[in-house]
């Protein structure tokens, strides 16, 4: 039996065996997460490395004698390769066995909801209810992430309502005296190139454009 025709106790698993040996990792049918099998050796392969070391040596013995005996061994050894190679009647028979004790391994680290048959670990499994936290989920955390999501809530909507800025946004242009155009803000007119001397209130101290007859703060008039 092949590894993808295997049938255990959940669908939801991994095979990682190799030529070499047999190792499982079954999954949570919710969270995902593993559990991985210890690593059991194939007996085959040990088997088949011997014999690859044998007929090596035997190759290399039947050349320093001159006779045909290494390259009949060798040849034998390269069936037994090949057959490891493409998994072995022997390491499929492995297989099925180390799948079982796997799965009796794994079992002991999952439950099995009674409601929607789901194998869970035990952070998804609800121990007061008998079922998985799918079906029935813990009551504690359930409260303790509605009361974030509404407190989260709370912060959006108090903070849309909180006025950020209570300064006043003014925007004063001063006309040039001289061409009576915006001058711009600096100490020469950009129209007519005259200069731009703001008026100081004397009651005050504000400064006004040029040419301002009142000052725009105090109302006092300005010689």
């Amino acid at each position: 039996m092949a590894g993808g025709n295997l049938v255990g106790f959940t669908d939801n698993f991994a095979d990682n065996s190799t030529e070499a040996g047999f190792q499982f990792t079954f999954f949570c049918d919710i969270c995902r997460e593993g559990y991985k099998t210890r690593f059991t050796e194939a007996k085959s392969h040990k088997k088949g490395q011997m014999l690859r070391g044998f007929g090596r040596l035997a190759s290399t013995v039947g050349r320093m004698a001159g006779t045909g005996v290494g390259s009949s061994i060798s040849s034998g050894t390269d069936i037994i390769g090949e057959r490891i190679s493409g998994m072995s009647p022997a390491w499929h028979k492995e297989h099925e066995k180390a799948f079982e004790i796997a799965q009796n391994d794994a079992k002991g680290h999952f439950t099995r909801c009674p409601r929607c048959t789901k194998w869970v670990c035990e952070n998804c499994w609800n121990e007061q209810e008998g079922l998985c936290t799918g079906c029935a989920p813990r009551v504690s955390t359930e409260v303790a992430a509605a009361k974030a999501e509404v407190t989260k809530q709370q912060i959006w909507e108090k903070a849309e309502k909180t006025e950020l800025f209570t300064g006043k946004v003014e925007s004063k242009v001063t006309i040039c005296p001289a061409c009576g155009k915006p001058a711009g803000e600096g100490k020469f007119c950009i129209n007519c190139g005259a200069p731009l001397g703001m008026i100081e209130c004397p009651k005050c101290g504000a400064k006004n454009a040029p040419g301002t007859r009142f000052c725009g703060e105090c109302g006092t008039k300005l010689t």
